[in-house]
């Protein structure tokens, strides 16, 4: 199996290369568009700031190419957040394959939230053998709102979207390759997808 970590300079992606060896498979990085067409999972990880992440996908031509792509494609944090239609983190245009906007928290609650948070009405198999109330790692500023492409809810003063799929994409706003054994095994269900 033939799995590429979109490498365009925004994201922890030794940590997912390392989670992914765990599970006895390599991952390749890349941010060449020949071999992540070529792939038969794409991972699309993403920390930072969501506008200058967007310059680079731009700059290299793969806001053109993730939206097109018809393996499974797997956004982490800031790469689900920049798979919706609208970021307000920068004023940021997003990918437009989930259809929902993502917003700062802005509630009366810490931000960022940092830290551990259970993941609840799990709705995919993305989830398969992750317990309800299943806790995951968490770091960010915005999120997705609930809306009809969530397969995941978390509550911060506000309940909101902590995964989305449609059709062969799918975005989880947790880290799971820092979620210990429930996030391993998103990872494993992903790449058995």
């Amino acid at each position: 199996m033939k799995i590429v970590i979109i490498d365009y300079g925004a994201g922890n992606i030794q940590s997912i290369k390392f989670a992914i060896q765990r599970l006895g498979f390599e991952a390749i990085l890349s941010s060449d568009v020949e071999e992540i067409k070529s792939a038969d999972k794409v991972i699309f990880p993403g920390v930072g700031e969501a506008s200058s992440a967007m310059k680079m996908l731009v700059a290299s031509g793969l806001n053109v190419l993730i939206p097109e792509l018809k393996q499974p494609v797997l956004g982490i944090c800031l790469g689900m957040q920049l798979m919706c239609n609208y970021c307000e983190e920068g004023d940021t245009q997003g990918l437009g394959i989930f259809n929902t906007d993502v917003v700062r928290f802005n509630h009366g609650v810490k931000v960022p939230q940092i830290g551990w948070n259970q993941i609840s009405e799990l709705n995919s198999a993305l989830f398969e053998g992750i317990d309800e109330n299943e806790y995951m790692y968490l770091v960010h500023s915005y999120y997705a709102p609930v809306c009809k492409e969530t397969i995941a809810v978390s509550d911060y003063g506000l309940a909101y979207s902590n995964a989305l799929e449609k059709d062969n994409f799918y975005g989880v706003q947790f880290h799971p390759e820092k979620s210990s054994i429930a996030g391993e095994k998103l990872l494993q269900n992903f790449l058995a997808l």
